[in-house]
């Protein structure tokens, strides 16, 4: 169950989100939490500078690996507005990160590109638990998810 506390970086994530469709790339953002509660690193996506690995979720996995001791790693918490997609969450679990709270699920954002007409990405989306199935994980989460479902609505429409 996610805590009022975590809600707020789970806005945080939405807000982030905001920002990479604000500089025209797709709108993800994500947020990497120590166990005390303290935010460590936050990014949004970088993709459209062509790199098509500079997901957040996977820079903050090599941020954590860089700057964070195994202990620190499987104690924290990452944020994310979106849930990892594989190549994501393989970095997640190679560098031993804990916890995954993420406001819209792959199966939501699948539906949702469908729906849009946005063909299917050249990776298969899976669940986070296909590909690190010891992994704690929540979400998808109700209250945010149509404030994502909105952004991405608003970067396919434009693009």
């Amino acid at each position: 169950m996610v805590k009022e506390t975590e809600l707020r970086h789970l806005r945080r994530c939405v807000e982030l989100a905001a920002e990479a469709l604000e500089v025209g790339d797709e709108p993800f953002g994500s947020v990497l939490v120590a166990a005390d509660g303290t935010v460590l690193a936050e990014d949004h996506n970088r993709v459209a500078s062509g790199d098509r690995t500079r997901h957040p979720e996977f820079e903050l996995a090599r941020w954590s690996a860089a700057n964070m001791t195994p202990a620190e790693r499987a104690a924290a918490t990452v944020f994310t507005s979106g849930e990892h997609c594989p190549m994501c969450a393989a970095a997640h679990g190679w560098v031993g990160l804990g916890r995954i709270v993420y406001v819209s699920s792959s199966e939501q954002l699948a539906t949702w590109l469908a729906e849009l007409g946005v063909p299917a990405p050249p990776v298969r989306t899976l669940p986070i638990h296909q590909v690190v199935p010891d992994l704690v994980v929540e979400g998808p989460i109700p209250d945010l998810a149509e404030q994502v479902h909105e952004l991405h609505r608003r970067f396919h429409s434009s693009s």
